[in-house]
């Protein structure tokens, strides 16, 4: 059998390969409307939950009417953050997936700190 050693993150005795944090914020800030803010947003996100970048985040603002809004991907050692944001709304959906162990806490201080949102629901799946 293959040895399953690579999968390093430990819940309850059982082997986890990533862990991977959905989080909705609503009602954001208009430095969600920047793509220059969402740039610096992952920067300091990478640093906040101790990753490594793998490049500069991927930065975007496409779509129409009540869908118009940026996305970004920014490639990590450990895998990859992205986000995608909604104008008329102000909500911001954000991934973090990492085969490395972070803190559901330090990407909600980073969120709250930057957007300033009305609400945010995270929700961490544990991935075998």
């Amino acid at each position: 059998k293959m040895s399953d050693e690579y999968k390093r993150i430990v819940i309850d005795g059982e082997r986890h390969y990533g862990q991977h944090l959905m989080l909705t914020a609503t009602g954001c800030n208009d430095k969600l409307l920047s793509i220059s803010k969402i740039s610096y947003f992952c920067e300091v996100l990478v640093d906040e939950i101790d990753m490594v970048a793998f490049g500069d985040p991927l930065v975007a603002r496409f779509g129409e009417g009540i869908e118009e809004g940026i996305s970004a991907v920014q490639l990590i050692q450990t895998s990859a953050i992205s986000l995608h944001t909604n104008d008329q709304s102000r909500d911001l959906y954000l991934d973090v997936f990492s085969c490395k162990e972070f803190k559901e806490e330090d990407v909600l201080k980073v969120v709250n700190e930057f957007f300033a949102p009305e609400t945010t629901t995270p929700h961490m799946v544990y991935r075998k």
